[in-house]
């Protein structure tokens, strides 16, 4: 069976049905979302008790968007009525997307991505497909970074915890001390444990303009109300760098990379993000260090012209795309650029996307305000005292 669709977006996350939409705004109807797991699957497995760090607010009658809104006519605070949302109600409204806009979807796995005379031409688990231009969305959620630490197989990645009130233990360790693992461990102290976080760095002390730097404000409201109330105990470990996890008779051993030795009588829990989805078609990239080069005017790459990426690891320069709201700055460049190069009008079909800040063509503001917010301090620091090392 060979399927020809005008475009290809691999993934059915925020990203790849946020550039769906826009695509289908200019006209272009012939657009395959192609995904393994279903619209939505990433939020869906998050941990029960983990909620979205962005406030849900309905202000589109102002032409001020809900952060993480995905279309500049929708609201996840309209749909849903929560102001934080759990990763299952964001999948909701992903899914209420879908079908507003009557989305198309195939539910296989991208094996491969080969250049054609006229496109591409992509193997999937399914069948071959031959579209003229890719767009790859796919998600990192389903890709743990184990952080290189030698024996991370006995460790239990904090995106594989369905239900933190399931585990069993009264004493955990927690690898990682940015918003996944500060959350687990705020799970972890309500629940009554005793918890030890264990961070390369000191992301709870950092006050930055940029939010990849820095703790949510929601996070950190939260972890002050844990530190004050919460039954159990919390302990921070900063500057330390786990190199490696060895099985003992008691527990767990962990090994920083100048010696120092940290005991677990439960498995440690590695909250060391995610892996760059594009390193799954890695050679259709140009790279710098770990980092995909993207064509600052197209998102597109600037290898393999017509395959264009839309998610979490954009990064322009110094300017970073890590969150929902941020990236979906880019759905209508993309979009632009497909309309443009099949001869079709986008300028008016594009307008909300352009007034409601999911076109922006001048990185420059972005750029600067990262350069100017780069500034550690440290937070409150009495707050933290009793519960820092």
């Amino acid at each position: 069976m060979r399927t020809d669709p005008t475009v290809l977006i691999v993934g059915a996350g925020p990203a790849g049905l946020g550039c769906a939409v826009a695509l289908k705004r200019c006209g272009i109807e012939n657009v395959l979302i192609l995904d393994k797991s279903g619209v939505g699957a990433s939020f869906e497995a998050w941990p029960k008790q983990m909620r979205m760090l962005t406030p849900a607010f309905h202000s589109n009658a102002f032409s001020v968007v809900d952060l993480n809104a995905i279309t500049p006519g929708t609201s996840r605070a309209k749909h849903l009525h929560v102001q934080h949302p759990t990763g299952a109600e964001y999948a909701l409204y992903l899914k209420a997307v879908a079908h507003q806009y009557g989305l198309r979807f195939l539910h296989a796995e991208a094996h491969s991505i080969q250049r054609s005379a006229d496109g591409f031409v992509v193997e999937s688990s399914r069948c071959l497909l031959s579209p003229r231009f890719i767009i790859w969305a796919a998600g990192e959620f389903g890709r743990p970074e184990t952080g290189g630490i030698a024996g991370a197989g006995l460790c239990l990645h904090s995106s594989k915890v369905h239900d933190w009130s399931a585990l069993q233990g009264e004493k955990f360790t927690i690898v990682g001390g940015f918003e996944s693992g500060i959350d687990a461990a705020i799970q972890l102290v309500w629940l009554g444990k005793d918890v030890h976080v264990i961070s390369r760095g000191e992301p709870w002390a950092v006050q930055s303009a940029d939010p990849g730097r820095t703790l949510s404000p929601f996070t950190r409201d939260q972890l002050k109300r844990c530190i004050c109330d919460a039954p159990g105990s919390l302990r921070f470990y900063k500057h330390a760098d786990i190199a490696r996890v060895a099985k003992v008779h008691d527990g767990y051993e962990l090994t920083t990379v100048d010696g120092t030795l940290f005991h677990s009588p439960t498995r440690p829990i590695l909250a060391t993000g995610f892996r760059n989805s594009m390193k799954m078609v890695r050679r259709n990239f140009a790279w710098r260090g770990d980092q995909a080069v993207l064509d600052e005017a197209t998102d597109e790459s600037t290898l393999t012209p017509g395959l264009f990426y839309s998610g979490p690891s954009l990064v322009h320069g110094n300017a970073a795309f890590g969150f929902i709201y941020q990236f979906r700055s880019r759905f209508g460049i993309i979009a632009r650029t497909i309309a443009e190069r099949m001869g079709l009008e986008w300028q008016e079909p594009l307008r909300l996307w352009r007034e409601r800040g999911f076109m922006v063509e001048n990185l420059s503001c972005t750029t600067d305000c990262k350069r100017g917010g780069t500034a550690e301090a440290e937070n409150n620091p009495q707050l933290f005292a009793h519960a820092a090392a």
